[in-house]
């Protein structure tokens, strides 16, 4: 996997094994970001993905220039991966090995930007939300196929790439 803009443009880094996580395309990256920068100045703001997979969302995020960035694993496999790819950046997110629900909790800090990319059929992402409602400050983006409860959250917008969706919702 390839960073897609940035500081870190160009850079590789590794990904697990597609069993255990399901890597988010460059293309999809690479709109993410592009949306979410067509939103909000990324100077001085924090991003948070909580189901980090590769880790390459929270570097991406250092890499386009937000202040900081944390990056949640819950499988030890990927996690060490993560933590592998991370120590080749001067800067890089800050890793928290766990239960994303249960380690959002226990932040005494809100994100500006929450990245929400669970197992597609897990049926975390109404809890996902909820387990974020007194860390996010601005926007929060889900990456997913089913449709889904936005908890109260207000849709800002909408893409369709393939069979997955990307949704932008504010914090209200």
């Amino acid at each position: 996997m390839i960073i897609t803009a940035g500081k870190y443009k160009g850079q590789k880094i590794t990904a697990p094994d597609e069993n255990i996580t399901r890597p988010t395309l460059s293309k999809v990256r690479m709109s993410v970001f592009n949306t979410l920068q067509s939103m909000i100045d990324f100077d001085g703001k924090s991003f948070l993905d909580m189901y980090a997979g590769s880790g390459i969302m929270g570097l991406e995020a250092i890499s386009r220039g937000f202040e900081y960035a944390a990056s949640i694993e819950k499988n030890p496999k990927a996690a060490a991966i993560i933590k592998n790819n991370f120590k080749k950046f001067d800067k890089a997110p800050e890793l928290f090995v766990g239960d994303s629900l249960k380690v959002c909790s226990k932040f005494n800090r809100k994100f500006d930007v929450i990245y929400i990319d669970p197992p597609y059929f897990a049926g975390i992402y109404e809890k996902s939300l909820e387990a974020i409602k007194n860390i996010a400050s601005d926007i929060i983006i889900l990456e997913h196929v089913d449709e889904i409860d936005f908890c109260g959250y207000k849709q800002i917008k909408q893409k369709k790439y393939g069979d997955k969706f990307i949704t932008f919702l504010s914090a209200i």
